[in-house]
């Protein structure tokens, strides 16, 4: 009986902490857009070390294939984090679908959607290759996204 229970809290005590890192899908109202941002800015510099990385280490004489391939590694999780943020937090919870009878709601709308879309094909392309181009684009794409998802109020208190 102890048994159980001990291993019944064991059980709990692993799994909490991955159930409380999500944000749930239930209208709760707690969100943090711009938090989001700057986690998509860092997880793209993480990409380009991780690419710098990988090249330097394709260079030497004798590889350190147990490095090369971390670096690869942390490139590819980074960039899946970066895609989990794009759909998860913002194409399924924060861009709303709009009325196509507001041209200007649709327009936003639609260009934020491909701004989305376009990120998460860079962060494909950038688990691809080590093309630093990609985190440029990346880079880009967040600042432009970043200039139409917020009001010119709300860029004011972000900063």
């Amino acid at each position: 009986m102890i048994r159980n229970i001990l291993m019944t809290l064991l059980l709990i005590a692993f799994a909490l902490p991955v159930l409380l890192s999500a944000h749930c899908e239930i209208p709760c109202g707690i969100y943090a857009d711009k938090m989001r941002i700057d986690m998509l800015k860092e997880h793209v510099t993480t990409i380009e070390k991780s690419m710098n990385q990988i090249m330097e280490l394709e260079k030497a004489e004798t590889i350190n294939y147990n490095q090369l391939v971390r670096w690869i590694n942390n490139k590819d999780d980074h960039a899946n984090q970066f895609q989990h943020i794009v759909t998860q937090y913002f194409m399924t919870q924060r861009i709303k679908v709009v009325d196509g009878s507001d041209k200007a709601a649709l327009d936003k709308y639609q260009k934020e959607l491909g701004l989305l879309h376009e990120m998460l094909v860079y962060a494909m392309k950038a688990k691809q290759t080590t093309d630093l181009q990609n985190c440029t684009k990346l880079k880009e794409l967040i600042d432009i996204f970043y200039n139409s998802y917020f009001s010119e109020e709300e860029k004011a208190h972000t900063h």
